[in-house]
C-alpha cells in the first residue's frame, strides 16, 4: 500500500496526532502502522488515567500552558463522545508544619497557571472530603479527574477511520529507507519515496 503520511504506533500520542493530521490534510492518504494487534496496549493502556490540572510546572511554560488546556479539551472531548470520567478533584496534603509554605507555593503556581478552582483549605475541610485523611493544611484541585485513556485512544481510532485513514494492526516496523526509484504504482512519481518494512 502506498500512503502520503504514516505514523508509526497506535498508542494514545500516534493515534492523537494522525487524527489531527487527517482533520488538518483530508486530501491526504495517512495510515497508522501498530505492531501490536490490538490499539493501546502499552504506555497509553496501562497508565494512572489522571486528567492532570496543570499545578506543578512552571508558570509560563509549555507544559503548564498546555496542561491546563489539554484539561479542558479531554472533558469537552469526553462529553462529546460519550466517554466516561470522573472529575473527583485531588488533595495535596501538607502533614508537617515545614511543608505548609511549598503547598503555598504551589497554590501560587496554580493560580498563575490559571488552574481552576483551587483552594486552600484547613483539617476540618480535608476530613470532610477525605475522612481518612490527615493533614494540616491542603490544596484542593477539584478539576483533576481520571479517565480510561483506552478508551479515548480508541475513540481517536474511530475518528481517524471515519476520516479515512487506515490502521493496520500486526505491523511491526522494522525498518524504513529511502527508494531507490518511484515505485510502479505511482502516477505522478514519488517526491520523497520512502519504503517501510514490517517483520513479514
Amino acid at each position: 500500500s502506498t500512503f502520503d503520511v504514516v505514523v508509526v504506533g497506535a498508542g494514545i500520542v500516534g493515534l492523537a496526532s494522525a487524527r489531527e493530521l487527517i482533520q488538518r490534510h483530508p486530501s491526504l492518504a495517512l495510515a497508522v502502522l501498530e505492531k501490536e494487534q490490538e490499539l493501546a496496549h502499552h504506555q497509553s493502556g496501562r497508565n494512572s488515567g489522571v486528567i492532570h490540572s496543570g499545578t506543578y510546572y512552571q508558570p509560563g511554560s509549555l507544559k503548564a500552558k498546555l496542561c491546563v488546556e489539554g484539561a479542558a479539551l479531554c472533558y469537552q472531548y469526553c462529553d462529546q463522545k460519550g466517554i466516561p470520567y470522573k472529575q473527583c478533584g485531588k488533595l495535596i496534603v501538607a502533614v508537617e508544619q515545614d511543608e505548609i509554605p511549598r503547598l503555598k507555593a504551589l497554590y501560587e503556581r496554580g493560580l498563575q497557571n490559571n488552574v481552576p478552582g483551587l483552594k486552600l483549605i484547613g483539617p476540618k475541610e480535608i476530613q470532610a472530603k477525605e475522612p481518612f485523611c490527615r493533614g494540616l493544611m491542603a490544596l484542593d484541585s477539584p478539576y483533576t479527574g481520571i479517565v480510561n485513556y483506552k478508551q479515548v485512544a480508541q475513540s481517536y481510532a474511530e475518528d481517524f477511520q471515519e476520516a479515512g485513514g487506515t490502521i493496520l494492526t500486526d505491523f511491526e516496523v522494522t525498518n524504513m529507507e529511502m527508494a531507490k526509484e518511484s515505485s510502479s504504482e505511482s502516477e505522478d512519481g514519488l517526491e520523497y519515496p520512502v519504503i517501510v518494512r514490517n517483520s513479514k
